[in-house]
């Protein structure tokens, strides 16, 4: 990843105060309470290094704001039924584009770029852009490592099933390898070997 990149420094600057304002917290590595979105987007830095660590930068900046105040459009908003759900995911989808633009753009990006990390952000053609889905694979791969076990916890089994074979196919075959190399947890494991057997 380009750490001698002071655009792309300053880009990660602005998406981490933005997403410093939120409310909710969450124990880091340390145990430290930090701003859930705070860790999620540092996470999700982590884990593209670690995938890709060649990845583009409009990639590195998509990856970087993913979630980027995330807290401000609340499921509740929205009705609690599956149509209810895809709105609230896609007013999400636009709301985090917005501002990633406007923050890439007090950081100095030019439109283009502007543009294309709104594309990454949006997951527009899945499966026929390769860093949409390089994404997708990173956004999965975040999920099953730190989120999976407080949200199978959280549901019934059948459901967390569900969850793992939805989240499945999104994933390409090099982050399904990935995946599996995972620390997981035995219940996590199990839980997954069901999902997929």
């Amino acid at each position: 990843m380009s750490s001698d990149n002071p655009r792309l420094a300053e880009a990660f600057r602005l998406f981490d105060a933005a997403n410093a304002e939120d409310p909710n917290l969450e124990p880091d590595a340390t145990g430290r309470p930090v701003p859930k979105e705070v860790l999620y987007a540092q996470r999700m830095t982590a884990c593209l290094a670690r995938v890709a660590p060649d990845a583009p930068e409009a990639v590195q900046l998509a990856a970087r704001c993913q979630h980027i105040r995330r807290w401000a459009i609340p499921r509740a908003d929205f009705p609690m039924t599956r149509p209810g759900y895809h709105q609230w995911r896609n007013a999400l989808k636009k709301y985090h584009a917005e501002l990633a633009g406007q923050l890439l753009a007090q950081a100095g990006y030019d439109l283009v770029l502007i543009t294309r990390v709104q594309e990454l952000v949006q997951k527009l053609r899945l499966k026929d852009d390769p860093e949409v889905q390089l994404l997708e694979d990173v956004i999965c791969l975040v999920f099953l490592e730190y989120y999976f076990l407080p949200f199978a916890a959280q549901h019934p089994e059948a459901k967390v099933i569900e969850i793992v074979q939805k989240t499945w196919p999104k994933m390409t075959e090099r982050g399904h390898a990935l995946a599996l190399q995972l620390p997981f947890a035995l219940e996590a494991r199990a839980l997954i070997a069901k999902a997929l057997a």
